[in-house]
């Protein structure tokens, strides 16, 4: 078993909060949003939590984006500029994912430093980090306060606009936390990407039959 290190402890950390904080934010904003639905704590006090938790991981998603931005670790997100490439390696990590993780088929993208997505997640982590993750924190600072923002909010089409973007944006990202979690059991063992994550930082990668051997040669 070969241990590369993936995950720096800044981006760790940044996981840990974002993971924490998304929770309590889908709680506290279900309860906003379908009154009655939940009741964890009063109204004033869910929207009160869910302004602060948002600001702290508005304040979070700038380090994350700090980071990436003055380190060489931005490589991570260079995205595949050949759409057949791109097309090609995705279809074969569809096929993976559809039947041949359960024959245990070797997963076709192996993890390193600097890639440690694959095709579909490259994509997906592309539109969620720098399209989905802003415009739900635009909205939700739209919405925490609509008369300051009076001005922004119309020339985006008004408070219903700016309220169903957000909304979406939180369907969605309620339905990503699930698939996510799923994802990440999908280890050589079920824990071993949560390991790596949020404790050691290393991804632990089966080697295949005869590597072990030709790199003691």
């Amino acid at each position: 078993m070969q241990r590369i290190y993936v995950h720096p402890f800044p981006v760790r950390l940044w996981h840990w909060i974002n993971a924490v904080g998304f929770v309590a934010m889908m709680l506290t904003g279900t309860q906003i949003r379908y009154v009655g639905l939940i009741d964890l704590m009063s109204f004033r006090t869910a929207v009160t939590v869910h302004n602060w938790i948002g600001f702290v991981l508005i304040g979070n998603y700038f380090i994350w984006l700090l980071f990436y931005l003055f380190t060489d670790k931005i490589r991570v997100y260079h995205p595949e500029l050949s759409p057949t490439k791109h097309f090609k390696a995705s279809f074969r990590q569809l096929q993976y994912y559809g039947y041949g993780i359960f024959k245990g088929s070797p997963n076709p993208h192996q993890v390193s430093a600097y890639d440690k997505f694959n095709p579909m997640q490259s994509m997906m982590y592309q539109v969620v980090m720098f399209l989905l993750v802003p415009l739900l924190a635009v909205t939700g600072v739209l919405l925490w306060d609509v008369q300051g923002f009076y001005g922004a909010v119309d020339f985006f089409g008004g408070v219903r606009v700016v309220d169903t973007v957000h909304v979406l944006i939180y369907i969605f990202f309620v339905f990503f936390i699930f698939f996510h979690v799923y994802m990440g059991s999908l280890g050589h063992t079920p824990t071993a990407h949560y390991k790596a994550m949020f404790v050691t930082g290393y991804e632990e990668i089966e080697e295949e039959p005869g590597q072990g051997e030709a790199t003691k040669r």
